[in-house]
Order: C-alpha cells, then structure tokens, then sequence
C-alpha cells in the first residue's frame, strides 16, 4: 500500500494525452484540489479521464497569494495535487514556491515521475557525454544568449525557446560560437514530432519557411574547447574596438599563448 501524502507534484501528457501513469490518474482522482495553471487547459485532461476533482488557479501571478488557502486546507486534512499545463511542476513552470511553503511548515510532498520535454528529449538524442547542463527558457536579449552559449562552451547545453524566436537565438549562438553541431526538437510525443540533428545553419535553412510548436534544443559541447575559449576572447577585445595585433599582444602576455598563433586566428574571425 503506498504511503499517504499531504501535496503531491502531478507530471502530465506534455502533447500525448495517453502519456500519463495510472498513479498520476489514481492521485488526480482521490484528492481533494488540484492547483493548476490553466483551469480551462487541465479541464480538458480532467474530462478525458473522467477525473471530477475540483481545481484550483496557481500560476506565476497569483503563486504568493494561493499560499495561504492551500495551507489553510491543508491543515484542514484536505490533499492537494499540483499540475502544470503539460510536463512536470516546477520544471520551467510555477510550484517553487508553494512547495517551500509547505515544508516550511511541516507537510509532507512528494512527486510522481511522469512526461518532462527535457528527459524526453534528452533519451532520443545521441551524446557522448551523460553530462548536460538544463538553463530554461533562453533569455531574450543578444548579450544575455551570448554570455550562455559562452559559458556553457564546453558541455552540453539544452534550453527552451519559442517557435518565433528560436531562429533569431541560433543566429546569435551562430554568431557567438561559429557553426556549431545542436538537437533541435519540435512537438515532442505528437503527431508532428520532429527532431533534427545538425549544424546551426543547416537547420536555419530547415525552418526557413517557419517553424512551429514549442521548442527544445541542446548546443553540442564544442570540440576544442580551448580554441573556443581564445576565439572568445578575441571576439570580445575585438568588440572593444582593439585590432589584430593588439589583440594578439594582450592575449599572449595575459595567459603565455603565442602571439603569432593569436594574431593568426584574429585573422579569420
């Protein structure tokens, strides 16, 4: 028999309806809220699987709010389940700070395994690392995608982005780190899935009559790490206004290179 919990964190179908488990079914049956980010959008998932229960908006406009009811009902003896509008709480979407809240004040939480676009995704890609790094949704302007594709250089990256804006963030990733090798998935577990494996230009090229469905994308670690990380730097004295040669001179002083492979190398960028 399983154990008995206050709050539970409920993955659903992030596009498959049928990707649910049948806990995930059993919990969304037997307690008594469901705190969801749409209620028109969990409704629809509610109706399907002829699930009853009353639901309740928490989102990341009312997060603080909703605080005190839950914990108000919880103390009541009621169980709540929290979902999002697809994948698992928490990932990329509200929960955090209920969740902290709850076992501030001693309640039991637990989270079921179920749908997440980063897993599925990630099991369907080859890499020859386990290791990747998760950051998000991408952010929007130039210098903040820029410091990301910077920083996480030298291992596998893997972000969210939106179908308008995914091409304009590879250009800038292009821009920043050359050509490089991602995974770019689109409609993961629908009828359009599609995942595409290749260099950034290639896959600009795929999509350039537009692009649709919500996005994730992972940035291959690059080759060569440490030429990565001079043409970095070039880049940026370049940036600054310095030339080629100058560069070269501040580049070979500050960290023992040799020059003439620096000035070589500003050359071609």
């Amino acid at each position: 028999m399983a154990r008995e919990f206050d709050f539970y964190v409920v993955p659903t179908p992030i596009g498959n309806i049928s990707d649910i488990t049948l806990r995930a079914i059993d919990i969304l049956k037997n307690v008594d809220i469901i705190a969801c980010e749409d209620t028109r959008t969990t409704q629809k998932l509610l109706n399907h699987y002829e699930i009853k229960t009353k639901c309740v908006s928490y989102h990341k406009y009312n997060e603080r709010e909703r605080v005190k009811f839950f914990l108000d009902e919880l103390k009541s003896g009621k169980k709540i389940a929290l979902v999002s509008d697809a994948g698992t709480p928490m990932i990329c979407d509200p929960g955090g700070v209920i969740v902290k809240e709850l076992l501030d004040n001693g309640f039991s939480v637990t989270s079921l395994p179920g749908a997440c676009a980063v897993t599925t995704f990630v099991s369907q890609i080859p890499r020859n690392s386990e290791e990747f790094t998760f950051v998000g949704f991408i952010p929007r302007t130039e210098a903040q995608i820029e410091d990301i594709a910077k920083k996480y250089a030298k291992q596998n990256c893997i972000f969210y982005d939106s179908p308008e804006r995914i091409i304009k963030t590879l250009e800038i990733i292009k821009k920043t780190r050359g050509n490089i090798k991602i995974a770019l998935g689109r409609e993961l577990s629908k009828l359009f899935e599609e995942i595409n494996l290749d260099y950034i230009d290639n896959v600009i090229a795929h999509y350039s009559e537009g692009i649709k469905g919500e996005i994730v994308c992972m940035l291959y670690a690059d080759e060569n790490s440490n030429n990565s990380d001079l043409e970095f730097k070039i880049r940026d004295l370049k940036k600054k206004g310095f030339k080629d040669k100058e560069i070269s001179v501040i580049l070979s002083t500050l960290f023992d290179l040799n020059k003439n492979e620096i000035y070589k190398k500003a050359l071609e960028l």
